[in-house]
């Protein structure tokens, strides 16, 4: 056989290696139904899981010098597969998403709120941008082989999490010479996570002293209807085609379409190739999109019969990449290779926690009053972590989703993508030039925030102006 024997290690390696991840999860999940404070820490099971076979790994490393996924038993290259499945954890885990059929229309003022939603995210990038380009620019001089740019990763690896983050340390570190520039991104994300986690229980526990909310005891257990799983007009759950296997043949299909625009689009402009790589999760969304309207539009037309995406099971799709994508992503971090930025590092990340919290909270006040404390914590889990981190922290505040937050953090995604895309056309031109180009980088962001900043406090600046006449035209009604 070309392949070789069956019992080669070359056979089972990706066998290995996703097994590896796999069996610390379930561990990391044992860890935390046992152990009380990583319980209340809230950190998410694919974290714990990632961080115990980075400890693994870094112990094997001291003992041996060697790298414990780059052994025969993962194929020799264990790392790079595990960088692998970070990067195609974020385009799956997207695309997935993005397929879910829409549960809800809004009104004008929920709509509104939405919107909102989506500018303090990419507002969160950019101050996260702004601090992070400030930190390295000046560290750049003191710490061997930083780049001025680097802090630009502190947005990807905090605001979007591991895969971002592996992506553009990937494009720094290949295209312009960050040794470490991998590595670098996967720790920001894993730093992120953990300011998340303990940040984010900090806080809590801060508010549940003062009285102003109350955090569910118990662990929430979700129940789930059959009409999740088989809908009305869906396909059957058992038909000559498994309806899970349909979903996940749907989401590869519109990857692999998504590889074909890549390509071909590397193939005309090489200069864009890597750039167009980075955009994997992009690109995936808009085909996911084009595909789920002409879905939509041919069972309008009742061309096709059945509905063929089921939401129930395409959140468990992207439940599943994202959390390979996180563990695989905290795995992969070679702790020798980051010793030099080890305090770059911290203060990143450190800075990043702060801002984002003082940023996230000063919006939730001014602009979701009502339920200001939810939407901070789903704001601040999102914008140190993922959208699944996002939830974690609801769920402790909002446990049954009573408040519209957990519905703006799932459809607040076209207005960030549609925002937030100049952030990363302005992130893979920092390290262009240097220094020049980094602090025209760092220009750019600050006057994007200022931009966006009054879009999303349009009311506040523009009522304020609209009303100064009125109250100066009455000044006995205010007096009174």
């Amino acid at each position: 056989m070309s392949t070789g024997n069956f019992w080669d290690l070359n056979v089972w390696s990706l066998i290995m290696i996703v097994g590896c991840l796999l069996v610390s999860m379930l561990l990391a999940n044992l860890l935390k139904k046992s152990i009380g404070f990583l319980r209340k820490s809230l950190i998410p099971t694919s974290v714990l899981g990632g961080i115990i076979l980075l400890i693994i790994a870094s112990v094997y490393k001291l003992i041996t010098g060697e790298i414990l996924f780059n052994l025969g038993i993962f194929g020799g290259n264990g790392v790079e597969t595990l960088e692998i499945l970070t990067y195609h954890g974020l385009g799956i885990g997207f695309i997935a998403q993005t397929m879910k059929p829409a549960a809800r229309r809004f009104d004008k003022k929920r709509n509104g709120e939405i919107f909102d939603t989506g500018l303090t995210t990419v507002s969160g990038y950019l101050i996260q941008a702004m601090f992070g380009i400030a930190i390295t620019i000046g560290l750049s001089f003191l710490v061997t082989n930083l780049i001025p740019a680097a802090g630009t990763i502190l947005c990807f690896g905090y605001g979007q999490g591991t895969g971002q983050a592996l992506n553009y340390g990937n494009i720094y570190e290949q295209d312009y010479g960050f040794i470490g520039g991998r590595n670098f991104g996967l720790t920001v994300a894993a730093l992120g996570f953990l300011s998340a986690s303990i940040g984010g229980v900090i806080y809590l526990n801060y508010l549940q002293r003062k009285g102003k909310i109350k955090v569910s005891e118990e662990e929430v257990v979700e129940a789930i209807n059959m009409e999740q799983v088989q809908g009305q007009d869906e396909i059957p759950m058992n038909g000559s085609m498994d309806k899970l296997s349909v979903q996940i043949a749907i989401v590869l299909a519109v990857y692999a379409i998504s590889f074909g625009i890549m390509f071909g689009l590397g193939t005309l402009v090489p200069g864009l190739r890597s750039i167009l790589f980075g955009f994997n999760f992009i690109i995936g969304v808009l085909v996911a999109t084009i595909l789920k309207n002409i879905l939509g539009l041919l069972k309008k037309k009742k061309v096709v019969k059945k509905e063929y995406v089921n939401g129930f099971l395409m959140n468990r799709i992207s439940g599943f990449a994202f959390d390979i994508m996180i563990v695989a992503g905290i795995a992969a971090i070679q702790i020798d290779l980051i010793a030099q930025y080890w305090y770059t590092l911290l203060i990143l990340g450190a800075v990043g926690a702060v801002i984002t919290f003082l940023y996230v909270k000063f919006v939730s006040k001014k602009l979701f009053g009502s339920y200001q404390y939810e939407q901070f914590f789903m704001m601040y889990g999102m914008l140190t972590g993922t959208a699944s981190t996002g939830m974690i922290l609801l769920r402790e505040v909002d446990a049954e989703y009573k408040t519209p937050a957990a519905d703006n953090l799932v459809y607040q995604n076209l207005p960030a993508i549609v925002f937030g895309f100049p952030m990363m056309l302005v992130a893979t031109y920092a390290p262009r030039d240097g220094l020049t180009s980094t602090l025209i980088s760092l220009g750019v962001c600050v006057a994007y925030f200022i931009v966006l900043n009054i879009i999303l406090f349009r009311r506040q600046i523009f009522k304020k102006k609209n009303k100064e006449p009125e109250a100066s035209q009455a000044p006995s009604e205010a007096t009174e």
